[in-house]
């Protein structure tokens, strides 16, 4: 039996706002937080892809997780993305997250190096050996050029007691009902696709880890909510609505779309450091007249 830990269904990756000159914005972080939690998220993930880590240091990771620490208090629990493609650096991570008040962290598949399934066990398990807060194993083949089997997956859940849970990010639906058959059934399967939500939900998972909840959380939440007390049809007829904009919302590198479509809503502004670039005068014409459609709807 693992730890128990609960981050809700809705979990958004929250993105990292920033000011014109690319710095963190941490005057605005306190403000896009209550935007998140009155707009139907129940946990949130920090310094995750959509939160732009690749280009920012140490010292603004942790400095950005403290500042949702302070804002949130208990109202939701605040999860850290500490994965890297180096061990040791991820333990060094993990470690500083646990200092520093995270509630449990998010560690994806070592990227690039493309490690073995021998490997991601040895990976992982020094991860949930060198801490004591909740492990949410990450995988996207995607983006780290190998994946991590359901038979690993549950290797790790049962030696390790405090790996709760996996963000999957990848349309396989095979590998859910695969995870779901072995692992332990306390063992939390979030979808890491808007766009997958439903799918997924029908065969075991618990939720979704989110960048459309940034915009449309509340509908998401109520989406599942729905799927789970078998009003299917509804939950249908608002994955059909959303559909469009799960996809939109990927048009361009996450998270340059979600945060132009922020900045519609002057909720923060659409910076982004590079190598992302802001969308164009087109991109911004097609995206926003989608958002006006879904809102008339």
């Amino acid at each position: 039996m693992g730890i128990k830990f609960d981050a809700g269904e809705v979990i958004t990756a929250m993105v990292t706002p920033f000011k014109k000159d690319l710095s963190v914005d941490y005057d605005k972080i306190p403000e896009l937080v209550n935007y998140l939690l009155d707009n139907g998220s129940d946990s949130l993930l920090v310094a995750g892809t959509t939160g732009e880590s690749p280009t920012l240091t140490f010292d603004e990771k942790f400095e950005i997780l403290s500042t949702v620490k302070r804002e949130v208090k208990n109202e939701c629990k605040v999860i850290m993305s500490i994965g890297t493609n180096s061990t040791e650096k991820s333990v060094k991570d993990a470690k500083e997250a646990e200092e520093n008040g995270a509630d449990a962290i998010l560690a994806v598949v070592p990227y690039y190096n493309k490690p073995s399934q021998e490997g991601m066990k040895a990976h992982f398990g020094a991860i949930a050996d060198s801490v004591k807060l909740p492990v949410i194993l990450y995988n996207i083949p995607s983006r780290t050029g190998v994946n991590m089997l359901p038979e690993t997956v549950k290797y790790l859940a049962e030696r390790h007691e405090n790996i709760v849970g996996i963000k999957q990010s990848h349309p396989d639906m095979d590998l859910i009902t695969e995870m779901r058959m072995v692992c332990p059934k306390e063992f939390d399967i979030y979808c890491g696709d808007d766009s997958l939500t439903i799918p997924m939900l029908s065969l075991g998972a618990k939720g979704v880890i989110s960048v459309a909840s940034h915009l449309y959380g509340e509908e998401i939440k109520s989406m599942i909510e729905d799927f789970k007390t078998g009003e299917l049809k509804s939950a249908l007829e608002e994955h059909k609505k959303l559909y469009p904009m799960f996809k939109k919302l990927f048009m361009a590198p996450n998270p340059v779309p979600v945060k132009a479509a922020l900045s519609k809503t002057d909720v923060i502004k659409d910076y982004v450091r590079l190598p992302l670039v802001i969308l164009n005068y087109e991109q911004k014409a097609e995206l926003f007249a989608l958002m006006d459609t879904i809102r008339e709807d």
